[in-house]
């Protein structure tokens, strides 16, 4: 059989739903190289850039800033690694467009502030590329659409770059899931809870130098990122947590999300921040500043298959990082993070009602991928997700697939961020998510983490 699309395949479909903790493998011709485009050579493209020039099956063709010092970085970066420089394009906001026309490039790796990416992602798309998107891929449910409404159009695969989801504890919970472990999925607990404000803040000479400037004052992510905090009360960035449980409850493959109620704390932590910093004090301009997104953000999301998932937004506060994550069935349930792993199954943990530690857990049900993959993943970033996330791109571009992480996935988990701002708006008032799947969701099968590369 020659290869078309993954997703249109009713054999492959047929081989995922029956073993769903195996993988599917394809001995079909693969392209040799996947020519790469990056949009946005910040601190995160050029994260993506260092992984990809580890790899002997890219060529990074062009890349797009408008920033030159972040250009030549990136240029750096590439003749170290034994490539030939990139062409650039710079010098507007739109000079993305321009790199879109070249027939040199296969796929484009988007990586710019939030307000972009949705945008850069339909132009790629209409372009014929395919668009490795970072998180979050879209900030208003028009966006969502205008995502889903592109992809249908052009048939041009989208992912969204969701690294956590390939996270190594993650994974190895998502394989007791799928193995039944904690038998019928009931329900699910994460969020983002990052004490961001050394990233909404600086001091606008040096990156993440200490400080209380935002905006044009400012450098990197603070010129853009605090501007959702002054001007937006919602979960601004669900996707870290939401992304890896959505894949454990099969979200948009034979389940999908229907509700959301959100409610959201005063704000209070980035005031206390600037009044209290050495740059700052109750007299700096920025002291006067009423912030509208609350310090803590509370959303309960009910699924179709009668599950509930509360997802937490925490960024603006003190506090240790967690995505806090809970996976509970019939069966039992596991906590577990950076600072906590934790799981009790009824009949099998050593003592009843008591918690027992499942590191264990965790290298048995070790997802194959990791087990494939891990030497090269060591170092990748972010505990070595970061490998997987580029490599899975890679693939589906060599190979000319549909994404693990689709465009569904992209509008569902974005969809949050509105939905969740309408909700607190209204006093928590119920939103139901649209269904970006137009009913596809009954039918289409799992796919994350079952292909034998990615």
């Amino acid at each position: 059989m020659k290869r078309r699309s993954f997703i249109k395949k009713t054999t492959a479909a047929g081989i995922a739903a029956s073993l769903p903790v195996g993988l599917i493998g394809y001995s079909d011709n693969v392209r040799e190289k996947a020519r790469i485009a990056l949009i946005g050579a910040g601190l995160r493209g050029c994260s993506h850039l260092r992984n990809l020039l580890l790899r002997t099956d890219i060529e990074i063709t062009a890349i797009c800033d408008i920033n030159q010092s972040r250009i030549d970085i990136a240029q750096e970066m590439i003749v170290k690694a034994g490539y030939k420089k990139a062409d650039v394009y710079t010098g507007s906001d739109l000079a993305y467009l321009d790199l879109l026309t070249r027939k040199d490039v296969d796929g484009v790796i988007i990586a710019t502030p939030w307000l972009w990416h949705t945008r850069m992602a339909v132009d790629t798309m209409k372009a014929g590329k395919y668009a490795g998107v970072e998180v979050s891929a879209a900030t208003t449910l028009e966006e969502c659409w205008d995502l889903v409404n592109t992809y249908e159009e052009t048939g041009v695969p989208v992912m969204i770059l969701e690294n956590v989801c390939y996270r190594r504890d993650i994974m190895a919970v998502l394989n007791m899931v799928r193995q039944g472990m904690f038998g019928e999925i009931l329900h699910g607990r994460c969020g983002y809870q990052h004490d961001l404000r050394q990233v909404l803040f600086n001091d606008g000479k040096t990156n993440h130098g200490p400080g209380v400037e935002f905006g044009k004052k400012a450098l990197y992510e603070a010129r853009w990122r605090a501007e959702f905090s002054l001007k937006r009360n919602a979960d601004v960035y669900p996707t870290h947590g939401l992304g890896p449980v959505a894949t454990m409850m099969n979200i948009n493959r034979g389940n999908r999300f229907i509700s959301l109620s959100s409610f959201a704390t005063k704000a209070r932590g980035l005031h206390e921040y600037i009044v209290n910093h050495p740059a700052g004090g109750q007299s700096h301009p920025n002291a006067k500043i009423e912030w509208k997104l609350g310090d803590i953000i509370t959303t309960t999301i009910a699924t179709s298959n009668k599950e509930t998932i509360i997802v937490t937004h925490d960024c603006n506060s003190p506090r240790p990082y967690s995505l806090g994550f809970r996976i509970q069935g019939t069966k039992g349930l596991a906590e577990f993070d950076m600072h906590t792993r934790r799981i009790y199954i009824e009949g099998v943990s050593p003592q009843g009602h008591v918690w027992e530690e499942m590191d264990s857990c965790l290298e048995k049900y070790d997802h194959p991928l990791w087990k494939k993959y891990s030497d090269l993943a060591t170092g990748s970033g972010h505990g070595g997700m970061d490998f997987f996330v580029i490599h899975a791109f890679i693939e589906i571009v060599k190979r000319k697939e549909q994404a693990p992480l689709d465009v569904y996935d992209a509008a569902a988990w974005s969809a949050v961020t509105p939905l969740s701002e309408m909700s607190i708006a209204g006093g928590g008032e119920l939103q139901l998510f649209p269904d970006f799947t137009r009913g596809r969701w009954i039918n289409r099968r799992p796919v994350f983490a079952l292909i034998d590369d990615y």
